[in-house]
């Protein structure tokens, strides 16, 4: 399963990193990964005018697009799309983070399964 981290590095950029999440067989059921541990939920809805310049993420997360779409933008303006079932990684909470905006005035609706 592909997850795409966001990150910072020793400079105190954010860049985008594809990482592929291993499943095993687990017959009947489908494949699985191995469990994550994971501290809380939220469940988030955003405006379809949400802009939020850069910052940092508050602290290690899933983010799972449930409905709709968001651009997020890293510190060289590389902007990436995520849509309904993509799985973002945020760990860039230093730095100069990303900024997130909402794409053609739409509403979006995510869950953040947060880790620390």
């Amino acid at each position: 399963m592909q997850v795409t981290r966001i990150y910072t590095d020793a400079d105190g950029e954010s860049h985008f990193e594809d990482i592929n999440i291993p499943l095993t067989d687990a017959g009947d059921i489908g494949a699985l990964s191995e469990m994550v541990k994971a501290t809380g939920i939220i469940f988030r809805e955003t405006n379809g005018d949400y802009d939020y310049n850069f910052h940092n993420a508050p602290q290690r997360q899933y983010v799972v697009m449930l409905d709709g779409e968001v651009d997020i933008e890293i510190g060289d303006g590389t902007i990436r799309r995520f849509t309904t079932g993509d799985i973002l990684l945020a760990e860039d909470t230093t730095g100069r983070g990303h900024r997130s905006f909402a794409v053609n005035g739409n509403s979006r609706k995510s869950i953040f399964i947060t880790l620390d």
